[in-house]
């Protein structure tokens, strides 16, 4: 018999060969595939970050709502934020302590490694309450239009207005728009001014800035004479990138026990941030300002 050419013993290996691969691709072609072998290569998988978040009650109202307190961060530097001291009157600083809350659960990144911001949002619920028909979150369209419950909703159940109720120059009566207002029966007689004042011995805030409307301005604070000691860099800082009038001190009307001149005087720079008007929260505006706050403290 004559023996096969050397081409055609080639050609049989060869395509013996490829039968074999067929088979082997058949038998793996039935068996499940890890996801990590359908990863190219190169691909880097990241972590998110994620913001520690802490919820605590601080408090409650006369009426007996809560005072919650959120913090964003685990650094040792607080920044406080407080909304709503006015209530209902100022319902849009509730507003915008919301949003900012919103940002900071959205936005971790933003905060420094040494930084904690705290934020309350409404400090007087009872006042809020008066005005919206609820507890939490709410929409301006739910804000009551009638100008005397509006402006009745700027003190607490107690009808004392909370931001003359802090203990520095307390008297029992002040003044708002030259208008005779109770500042309670002593610094401190309303529970949330103690609220307030309980946390601030908690924490230790680096700095304080508090929610008001409607002047358009940054008003910085003290409890004797001039600026109390770091607030004017606070209230230049947040001006500044807010696009804000910075104003030293409030002097339209004799103003006693307030809270951001309380502050001062335990050496803790505050200041009122007043929205243009009673509506809008002016958001691009106080975003800048707060980001330049978180810039500015973890840089001391």
């Amino acid at each position: 018999m004559k023996k096969p050419s050397r081409t055609l013993a080639i050609t049989l290996v060869i395509a013996g060969l490829l039968a074999i691969a067929a088979g082997v691709y058949l038998l793996l072609a039935d068996q499940p595939v890890e996801d990590s072998l359908l990863q190219p290569q190169d691909e880097v998988t990241t972590t998110p970050v994620v913001v520690d978040t802490q919820t605590e009650i601080i408090g409650t109202s006369v009426e007996g709502r809560t005072i919650e307190s959120y913090t964003y961060g685990a650094g040792d530097k607080y920044l406080l934020f407080v909304g709503g001291i006015h209530g209902g009157y100022e319902w849009n600083s509730v507003l915008l302590a919301y949003q900012l809350m919103d940002y900071l659960e959205a936005n971790p990144q933003i905060l420094p490694d040494d930084i904690a911001v705290s934020v309350i949002p409404v400090l007087n619920p009872d006042g809020l309450y008066a005005v919206v028909g609820k507890v939490g979150r709410f929409t301006a369209a739910e804000v009551s239009t009638n100008s005397d419950q509006l402006a009745a909703a700027r003190f607490n159940a107690n009808a004392v207005d909370l931001n003359r109720n802090f203990d520095c120059n307390w008297a029992p009566e002040s003044t708002w728009r030259g208008e005779k207002v109770s500042a309670g029966t002593s610094a401190f007689s309303e529970p949330e001014a103690r609220a307030l004042r309980d946390h601030v011995f908690r924490t230790d805030p680096a700095a304080a800035v508090f929610f008001h409307s409607a002047a358009g301005a940054v008003y910085g604070a003290s409890c004797s004479s001039g600026l109390g000691p770091g607030t004017k860099s606070l209230l230049d800082t947040y001006a500044a990138a807010s696009g804000y009038r910075a104003v030293d001190l409030f002097t339209v009307y004799p103003i006693t026990g307030a809270v951001e001149d309380w502050l001062t005087s335990l050496g803790i720079p505050a200041v009122s941030v007043e929205l243009t008007n009673h509506t809008d929260v002016e958001w691009e505006k106080n975003r800048a300002g707060i980001e330049a706050l978180l810039n500015f403290y973890s840089q001391q």
